[in-house]
């Protein structure tokens, strides 16, 4: 532990550990979700709040699990250009981190009580795999984060499942009497489902510069993450295909859908995109470029949502 690090607080630590920062990857698909249910007019409050605390809890819980995994299997290292690491720096106990992990994911599951009420059997299959797959992230017999499985997770869970899910609770509360034990078609759409895409993309934009950053460190641990097996080049056509993408589904939805101009707002973000794509492509100061990713992210979503609920 540095001195500079001896002298954070338990608060700071602790917040350290949440690392609040990444908070946009869970709340923007609950935001794109949500303003596609007010489109459809399938609106509904509480079960947009209680989504979006989920997606919040099982995010600062990944977070906690991820802190600790990587200190125990030694990828968090003193050569790491990352954000300070709580459990590898010493600022709070290995065992403290774990309980607060567990307690948190345990939050994330009691706060679906409710969806589960309202979704039935698959808003609890995407619960539960939503928590066991943000532990098996860095934890388990076969961490997906350590195998190159972690853009996937990322892409699936935080975009498709995660908006599409927001949508289905809300439509399935306005919509479904009883508790489904299937997806009731009416509670879904494909639009839903394809708006998931472009926040799926972004969200793992940042875990793709996340992995650029700490490609030698995670090399020399053993963390075989994409852009270890594939290189930099490699990392850096997948960040800019990815961000393309999420760009190309508002485009596409006001060819082929009745949507009107509206959805093509997020557009109007490009410039920050090419600015952030700029710093990617150089590999300059890469930590800048990750919170400026996340902030792509964010008005890309504020913007989309947006969009669809003029369109």
């Amino acid at each position: 532990m540095t001195t500079a690090e001896s002298n954070v607080s338990p608060t700071s630590a602790w917040l350290m550990a949440a690392r609040p920062q990444t908070l946009p990857a869970a709340i923007a698909p609950v935001l794109v979700g949500t303003a596609l249910a007010v489109h459809d007019h399938v609106f509904a409050p509480l079960p947009a709040a209680l989504a979006l605390l989920g997606a919040a809890l099982i995010q600062i819980g990944t977070n906690f699990a991820n802190d600790y995994y990587d200190a125990k299997h030694g990828a968090d290292t003193d050569d790491r250009e990352g954000f300070t690491r709580v459990t590898q720096s010493g600022l709070i106990a290995a065992s403290q981190v774990k309980t607060a992990a567990i307690v948190t994911f345990g939050l994330a599951i009691a706060s679906g009580t409710y969806l589960v009420y309202v979704g039935g059997l698959p808003i609890l299959v995407i619960g539960l795999t939503g928590v066991l797959f943000g532990w098996a992230y860095t934890g388990g017999p076969y961490p997906l984060g350590y195998h190159g499985l972690g853009d996937v997770f990322v892409f699936v869970y935080f975009g498709l499942v995660a908006v599409g899910g927001t949508y289905y609770v809300q439509a399935a509360d306005t919509l479904v009497e009883g508790v489904p034990l299937s997806v009731p078609p009416e509670a879904i759409t494909a639009l839903a489902l394809l708006a998931g895409v472009p926040i799926g993309a972004l969200a793992t934009a940042i875990l793709v510069v996340n992995n650029l950053r700490d490609i030698d460190t995670d090399r020399e641990t053993g963390k075989r993450t994409l852009a270890v097996r594939y290189g930099r080049r490699f990392s850096k056509y997948q960040w800019a295909s990815l961000v393309g993408l999420a760009y190309l589904i508002p485009v596409w939805l006001w060819i082929d859908t009745e949507l009107s101009t509206f959805v093509l707002v997020p557009v109007l973000t490009i410039p920050h995109a090419i600015l952030v794509g700029r710093l990617v492509w150089r590999e300059v100061d890469l930590n800048f470029a990750l919170e400026r990713t996340g902030m792509l992210l964010t008005l890309y979503a504020i913007t989309f949502a947006g969009g669809l609920i003029l369109a």
